[in-house]
């Protein structure tokens, strides 16, 4: 949870250009018995930012409640919001992996979000739908953390 807070930061960070330092850089974890891993969460973030942008759904063209309501500035429908979309892309992609697709989705929503309602998000709205998320949270667990992601 902790490793997610930073690596979020670091994306907002790259996605709308803060020029704020992150205090997480590089963070730690553990490889199941080996020597810790170190990693750069500005990579993590980029490499997130790449996942957002192989989002080929035009969500300016999709029809949903929730995304309608997240564009108007209620951010509390974001996770509502994430899943409509992730059905919607499922269906063109069904090959897609839900726990990628949602961080998929995520980011490319967040940008779009930040760029139609400037200052509506925090990042801890994004760390919460993660951390909240016990799929996907799961999922980056089981491949070693967002170290390997």
């Amino acid at each position: 949870e902790e490793q997610t807070a930073c690596v979020v930061q670091a994306l907002f960070s790259d996605l709308f250009d803060d020029d704020d330092e992150t205090d997480c850089r590089s963070l730690e974890t553990d490889s199941g018995g080996g020597p810790p891993l170190t990693f750069d969460t500005r990579v993590v973030a980029s490499r997130l930012r790449q996942m957002g942008d192989q989002c080929n759904l035009d969500f300016e063209r999709v029809s949903s409640e929730p995304l309608a309501e997240v564009l108007q500035g209620k951010v509390e429908k974001f996770g509502a919001a994430v899943e409509s979309l992730i059905r919607r892309w499922n269906d063109q992609n069904p090959e897609l992996v839900y726990e990628r697709a949602f961080l998929c989705v995520c980011v490319k929503l967040v940008r779009l979000v930040g760029e139609k309602v400037p200052g509506m998000l925090d990042p801890s709205l994004l760390i919460r739908e993660i951390n909240g998320n016990s799929q996907v949270r799961n999922y980056i667990e089981a491949h070693g953390g967002w170290v390997r992601m």
